[in-house]
């Protein structure tokens, strides 16, 4: 009789150990899952990564362009929604260097130049609506007819960089005035040295 008690105890004793551990598995998985069965935010690597450091969601903890933001809002490039005009208008920046200097007698560009068109060149590739007249310039030095040739080919040498950037032909127009509308008056290198040169006029259409 006692041996039986016993055996009793013992399967007792058993079935309660057994039924508190399935309870400690039930709620551990209760902890780390939802109603589905799917993880529960912050309970495993790849959904932590997707929240901020203080459980905000991972895609308003960054600006659209992977920086942060202070206020979890999205973080835009204003650049990128100004309009043609007013970039145009910027004091400042790649576009707002418009004049383009040359040597005496010659239509070669600079490198500095180069790159300061280049800049000219695929602001008018993005930006259809937009075109721009060369003026040609020469100091007063050789004949009327000489300078007027010069200032033209000095305005090609411009064209042909703003083209090679993607610029269409239809949005470029070019024309020379010699050395008849002088930025700087005077008979002394001060002054040519300003005088020979290329504006970049822009018009948006």
């Amino acid at each position: 009789m006692n041996v039986n008690q016993n055996i009793k105890s013992w399967l007792l004793a058993a079935l309660v150990a057994l039924f508190l551990s399935a309870c400690a598995t039930t709620d551990e998985s209760i902890s780390t899952t939802d109603g589905d069965g799917a993880p529960i935010d912050g309970q495993d690597g790849s959904s932590a990564a997707m929240t901020g450091g203080d459980g905000t969601d991972g895609a308003a903890a960054t600006g659209l362009d992977g920086s942060a933001s202070g206020d979890g809002t999205a973080i835009a490039d204003d650049s990128s929604s100004m309009s043609a005009m007013a970039i145009l208008e910027q004091t400042d920046g790649d576009l707002a260097d418009r004049t383009i200097y040359f040597e005496y007698d010659s239509a070669k560009l600079s490198s500095e130049s180069i790159a300061i068109l280049e800049a000219h060149g695929n602001f008018l590739a993005s930006n259809g609506e937009v075109s721009v007249r060369l003026e040609g310039h020469s100091d007063e030095r050789g004949s009327r007819e000489y300078n007027i040739a010069l200032g033209d080919r000095r305005a090609q040498s411009v064209r042909r960089v703003l083209l090679f950037q993607g610029a269409s032909s239809d949005q470029i127009e070019t024309v020379s005035y010699g050395e008849e509308e002088p930025a700087v008056t005077g008979h002394d290198e001060a002054a040519w040295s300003k005088n020979r040169r290329v504006e970049l006029i822009y018009k948006v259409n």
